[in-house]
Parts: structure tokens; sequence; C-alpha cells
């Protein structure tokens, strides 16, 4: 089961010498044209990507600038356009020819690289291969398990952050009205820990900024995030800040190339003369985890400032005006500053006092700030009190406003959509009570499962039907090998997919793949042509439209195998289900009945663009108990290694962060290449520290397995990765997902996020048995 798109070469390791994006990019969208088989159709999609009339990028949920331009996706989108839009098919034909037991053998990859899923399947376990099954008895089948179970809350429904407005909002309605709360959701595993921060410190888990405030700030600070892998259309902005003279303060471990230097593609003077322009001012590189220390350092720092400031007759750097009308706990907080010693802020950051005090001018001489973060700062197990440190930082000062503000930066291009239409485990009470008074039943009030709560009812026999609509739960979840026993434990495990995966093949006694149209496809409904809704990382609300036909008719789109499986299930309660899919309009007209920001909402997505949500804090109103913003005084951890394997003498050899590649997007793998970090033909490797490599008896090349420490005994290992020396801080290691997530244990996630704890495992290395294997 060869393909011929599968590097067959050795790894190879080069370090790469060029800019972030610019001729690099091109080369690499090119080759992606033609290996989808359809390049000249593909190239028309691209054009109209991120475009009014045209379809929005199922790639991450950057926003789009508000003026024009031809291209407006990057190297990065083309990737997943071109993904989405192959011509390969993945039909009866294919699953007669493979079992399920040998596509199991096949990495990610290849399972990926074989295309589109086209028709309803249902596995047959007597003969290990998925079979062809009509739509109505598929949503029978499902319908079935559903009205068998004790419980609604023995079910659980998962959600990819690519699924639309309207979709979410169909789906978040039929499974409060069958009469539960359980939502796990990819929120859960990246930015979960933003949304309960942030709604804790200032009234709204959303990022407070628009696109047009990065033109206007003085200052960005970039925290756990690599923008050109994971958000490549952000560069332009971080670009165009340093020309126009601001500062751009980064803090990551890792040096990326896409926070060092970009060549433009729309520049055309860069282009013919090989330039490129600085993407930072300052480069600082924390501790795994070490930026709550690394902030708390200049809060200290901007607070002796602010005191001789004001004993001296100078001017304060804090917003006293704004501290004294618009916070809550401030003096609480400025205590526990006091109270940490730079002793344990410089060993706990891994920065030195003077490099905090460099970061901290950068802030100070700013009179309009951002400070966007992403999962480097999210999965750690004290993230939310690192988000309300940065929080706090800003309440300061009073960076909120025209210029200034927070801005998480998130991965899927609709997972903030979808929780402000009601994807949420612990749903506000307001949302319930708007769901009750349109549609007359009374929604469940308890809280639902999450993605690890949902993990451990599977464990505990306690789940038997697990239904998601899209994404890769098998590989995008922790504890990879429990969670495949979990999975296959269930009853039922229904995929509504794009593309293949591992999910479809660790199965529950029963399961279905339901065949969905992606973002790329056009989508026609008995009220004619449809269009779906995302929303933006700056809450910014606009319409797609599919603009390739689809390559089978059976396949469906979400909202009408959403509708199909809740009708089967629910008869016509609380709607008419088909009725609402014949045209979207109806479904937003209910969304506009029950979610606050989405009045007028068909009438207004006829503006190119969309419109804008808006956000209170950005106002300066924060829908908090107090109506005032909260400043948290979390203390700094007791240790960023979880503190029983060091009580029991478990110190580790080096702490792991998982990451993407550059040919990578969350579990989907375009290519076997990360072109910035210089490797080649390979993933299986572990980015490390040249000193550290001899430390602990290697060499660079060695073949090691890496074995992860925690506290229940329980044995996590990875097999025979291949040692990079990398310019990596000493005693951290760097590896990719989901290849490492089997080391990240069930049970160590963010205290009040329950994000799984990918950015810092402790870990032991081992030597493999296996042959080094590097050109």
């Amino acid at each position: 089961m060869s393909d011929p798109h599968t590097p067959a070469d050795r790894l190879r390791f080069k370090p790469y010498p060029g800019p972030a994006a610019g001729w690099g990019a091109l080369r690499a969208v090119t080759d992606h044209w033609f290996e989808s088989k359809q390049p000249f159709k593909n190239l028309f999609a691209m054009v109209k990507t991120n475009k009014s009339n045209g379809f929005d990028c199922p790639g991450c949920a950057w926003g789009e600038a508000p003026q024009g331009g031809m291209i407006k996706f990057c190297e990065n989108g083309a990737k997943a356009v071109n993904w989405e839009a192959t011509s390969r098919r993945v039909d009866a034909a294919f699953f007669e020819k493979h079992s399920v037991s040998d596509l199991l053998k096949q990495d990610d990859y290849w399972l990926e690289f074989q295309g589109r899923l086209t028709e309803p399947m249902v596995y047959n376990r007597d003969t290990d291969h998925y079979e062809p099954i009509a739509w109505d008895n598929a949503f029978a089948l499902i319908a079935r398990h559903l009205k068998n179970l004790d419980s609604p809350h023995d079910a659980a429904f998962y959600t990819s952050g690519r699924a639309s407005n309207e979709v979410a909002y169909l789906y978040q309605l039929f499974v409060r009205a069958f009469g539960t709360n359980n939502f796990p959701d990819c929120s859960n595993m990246c930015h979960e820990a933003s949304g309960v921060a942030l709604s804790e410190s200032i009234g709204t888990g959303k990022g407070t900024v628009t696109f047009e405030d990065f033109e206007k700030a003085d200052a960005l600070f970039l925290f756990g995030q690599n923008p050109g892998t994971n958000h490549p259309r952000m560069l332009e902005p971080i670009r165009d800040a340093v020309k126009r003279g601001a500062q751009v303060a980064v803090f990551n471990p890792l040096r990326e190339r896409g926070l060092e230097r970009f060549q433009a593609p729309q520049d055309p003077r860069e282009m013919l003369t090989g330039g490129s322009s600085p993407l930072n001012t300052a480069y600082f590189r924390p501790a795994l985890g070490g930026d709550m220390a690394a902030v708390r350092g200049m809060v200290k720092w901007l607070l002796q400032w602010d005191r001789e400031a004001t004993e001296n007759g100078g001017e304060p750097v804090f917003d006293h005006a704004f501290i004294a009308e618009h916070t809550d706990g401030m003096d609480g907080y400025l205590a526990e500053v006091d109270a940490t010693s730079w002793e344990r802020i410089e060993t706990q950051s891994g920065l030195s006092r003077d490099v905090i005090e460099h970061a901290a001018r950068i802030h100070r001489d700013s009179k309009r700030v951002i400070i966007c973060w992403a999962m480097g700062i999210t999965q750690h197990k004290h993230s939310v009190p690192t988000i309300q440190e940065i929080a706090n930082l800003q309440l300061l000062r009073g960076q909120f406003g025209e210029g200034a503000g927070l801005c998480p930066v998130r991965g899927h291009s609709n997972v903030q959509g979808d929780r402000t239409v009601g994807i949420a485990d612990e749903p506000p009470a307001a949302l319930l009570d708007a769901l009750e008074k349109r549609f007359g039943f009374q929604p469940p009030r308890e809280p639902g499962y999450n993605v690890i709560t949902t993990l451990q009812a599977m464990v505990a026999g306690k789940l038997k039907v697990f239904l998601a609509l899209g994404g890769n739960f098998a590989q995008a979840t922790p504890d990879t090998p429990r969670t495949h026993e979990a999975l296959r434990s269930c009853e039922l495990t229904v995929q509504i997919s794009t593309k293949l995966n591992r999910s479809h093949l660790v199965c529950g006694t029963e399961a279905l793949i339901l065949p969905c149209l992606g973002r790329t496809d056009i989508d026609i409904q008995k009220g004619g042509p449809q269009g779906v809704t995302v929303e933006d990382s700056f809450s910014m609300v606009h319409i797609s439209h599919g603009q390739l036909k689809p390559l089978s008719e059976q396949m469906r789109s979400e909202p009408a195998i959403i509708a199909g499986i809740a009708e089967a299930t629910l008869g016509k309660t609380p709607v008419d289900w088909s009725a609402l899919v014949e045209d979207y309009d109806r479904i937003r007209d209910l969304i506009q009945d029950t979610i606050p920001g989405f009045e007028r909402f068909n009438e207004r997505l006829k503006h190119p663009g969309g419109f804008y949500l808006g956000n209170p804090a950005r106002d300066r109103a924060w829908h908090t108990d107090s109506g005032r913003a909260r400043v948290a005084a979390n203390p700094l951890p007791d240790s960023l290694v979880d503190g029983e394997l060091l009580a029991r003498g478990d110190e580790p050899d080096l702490v792991l962060q998982t990451l993407r590649s550059h040919d990578q997007y969350n579990t989907t793998i375009y290519g076997l290449h990360d072109r910035y970090r210089g490797v080649h033909n390979g993933r299986k490797v572990l980015f490390a520290n040249g000193a550290d490599i001899k430390r602990l008896g290697f060499r660079p090349g060695d073949k090691v397995d890496l074995v992860s420490l925690w506290r229940d005994g329980v044995e996590r290992r990875v097999s025979d990765f291949t040692l990079l020396e990398y310019d990596v801080p000493a005693g951290q290691a760097a590896a990719y997902y989901p290849e490492t997530n089997p080391l990240v244990p069930m049970d160590s996630y963010g205290d009040g996020s329950f994000t799984p704890t990918s950015k810092l495992i402790a870990i032991r290395l081992e030597a493999s048995r296996a042959p080094a294997r590097i050109a």
C-alpha cells in the first residue's frame, strides 16, 4: 500500500537560510496545486479565497485586512484548499480493497493523502471492512442507538472548529433538545484557557482587538506562537508594524523563521531583489512555562518605576484613573507582585533581570500595546493564571481600546464562532434561557463533558455513543493508546468528515463514516446555492460560498447531515429540521433570535467583509459580577514540572513541547517536510540542545525513545526518534504532534481549563535499538 508521493529518501536535516514566505512559499504552493490533480480548478478557487462572494479559508482564524487585494491567502491556506479540493476519492471500492486493520498500519499523511470521502459507510466487524450504507439507514442507526441509551448523558458530541455557525447552531439545538450538554470540542485542547481566564478577568472570553488596531499599535508583544507556520497571514501586519517604527517583542523559546525575517509575496521589490524585512525588534527566549514569571517581572519593574515617578513628581507609568474606575483587586495583586522575589522570577522565567527590564521598558515607552498569544501559553497547567497575568499588565496601563488590547490568536477558522453560537459544555444561563423561550423546551442546565472528561467517562464505561462533527479526535487528543482504547469501548462511533483519518479506524462496536462537503464545495439545497458563516479572531462574521463542484452526489452538507440525524431521533421537534436546511437564511434567523450581536443577521451579511459582533471590554464595559475588571492575584506556580515527580526524585532529562511542522495544520499532515526548521523526509525527530545531547550520552543522529514521566506509573513511550542538534534552550526539547501525543498523560491538564499540558512534558531519553538514519 505504498504511495508514489511518500518520499522514500532518508531523513535529511539542513538549516534553512531563507526568509519566511517569499519564493519558498510560492514553490510550495505550486507543488501542492499540481499534487491535487486539478491545478487549474484549484487556482481558480484560490483567487476566490477570503473574498466577498468567495469562500473563507478552511485554515486559521486570522482575520482579513479591510483593504482589497488580488491575493488574500497564505502558503498554508493554499495547502489547506488544495488538500481539501483534491480529485482523489475514498469510495466503496477503496474500502473493499483495504481492511481497517491494514489501514491502521499506515501513517497519518498516507491516510489523508488518499482523497475525499465520497459516500456514507458502515463498519462490518465480521469482515473488518467498511461497506456502503444509505443515508436514511445511517440516520436510523444513529437514532436507534441514541434512543436506546439509559440517559442522554451517555452520548458525547464533538465539534471541530472548522464547522460553520449554521451547523454548530443546529448541532447544539439538537443535542440540547436531546437532553445533554456533552459538547467536547477542539477549543478544549487549544484556547480553552484563554476563554476561562479572560471571562474571569474582563468579562468576555474573546480577544478585544480588531484588525485595524494592529495599524495603530506602538508595540506588539507576541507570546508562545509561531505565526510563520500557524497563522502566516499575520506576518504582514507584523512586518508593517516594524516598518512604521512600532516595537515587536517576541517571547518564544525557539527561534522561528516566521518571527525573524519575512519576504512579502506581494512586494515586487523584495521578490525581485531577494530582500526581506525583519519581524521583531526584540526576541526573548523564556523557559517552557516561564512566561508568567517573565510578565510578573515586567510588572515588578514597572511598579518600581511608577512608585519612583510618583514620589518624585514625574509622570506615572500606570493609568491610576483607569485602575480606580475600572478594576477590582489591584491592591491584592500588587502585594503579590511585591512578595515575589527577583530570584524566583529569574529562575522560573529562564530570563535574567536585565532582559526582563528590557521588555518592560518597551511596554512602558509605548502608548498603545497589543499582546498576542497562542498555544505556547495555553497548554500548561498554569495557563489560566498566565493569561490573567498578561491581562493584569494591560489593566495596569489601561491598554484597552483603539490600537491596544488582548489578542488570543486562535487556530481553526471558526473555533470562536462555534462557541459564540452555543457549542459549550458549560453554557451560559442566558443562552439556555433564550433557547427555552424561543423553542419551548427546557434545555439541560447541568455541565456536560469536555474533551478530558469525555475520555475519562469512556474509560469508566459511562459513554456509549460518540459523534464527531469533523476533526480527528483519535489523534488530536492526549494519551493516544488510552484514547484509542476508550473510543473502542463505545457502542457506536460516528465521524462526519471530508477526508480519511485515523479516527475512522479506531471504531466502536458499530461505526459510521458520513462524508460531508468542505468549505471549497458548492452547496446546493432546495432553496438554491447556500453560504455558511464563520467568525474570525477579531469577532468579524462573514459569509463563505463554495466554488468547486463536489466529487460525488452522495456527499452532503454538514447542516443537512445534522438535520437528518436530528429528525430521525426527535422527529420535527422542536423545529422542522428539513425545512431549515432548505435555506440557511432560516437557520440564521434562529441565531438572530437567540444569540446577542446577530441582529439583522442576513441583512448585515450583504456588506462586503461581513460585520463586527462587538466586544464590550474593548469599550471598557466589563461583564463581570462586579461590573469591573477583576485583577487576579495568582501566585507563581511552585514548580513548572509536576511537584510529585520532583518529590520522588524523578528529575526529567528534558522538558518537551509538542508543535506543528510547516507542512501541517493541526493533525492534518500535508507533507513530510518542515522547511523553516530544515527537516526533510521525516517527522520522528527530537530537536534538542547540543550540550544536552552530549550530557545525556548521545550524539546527533542517534535514535532514541522518548519516555514520559508521570505520577501514575503507566509507561508512555514513543520510539525511534532521531536526535537533531538544534538551537533549543538548555534543558528543553521539541517534537511534532500527533506523533508525541502518546506522551501527554490524560490526567495532566490545565487548572480551570482541562487543556492538555502539551507544551511541558517531563521526559527521559533511552537509546533506541533502531539504527541511526540521517543524511
